[in-house]
């Protein structure tokens, strides 16, 4: 998940090097998403962990 989020910002931070605004919004939009939904999975993990012990 966190691989898709740093692939969707090197596209954008590419498209905005090379003027296509629009393109590179959508790209960091998705990446914020996916990076969120990384940090949530991860949370949710590390105290599932917790909770086994």
């Amino acid at each position: 998940m966190l691989h898709y989020a740093v692939v969707f910002l090197v596209i954008a931070l590419i498209a905005a090097v090379f003027g296509f605004g629009g393109i590179a919004a959508s790209a960091v939009g998705i990446a914020k998403i996916l990076f969120v939904i990384f940090i949530v999975l991860a949370i949710a993990s590390f105290l599932m962990g917790l909770l086994k012990k």
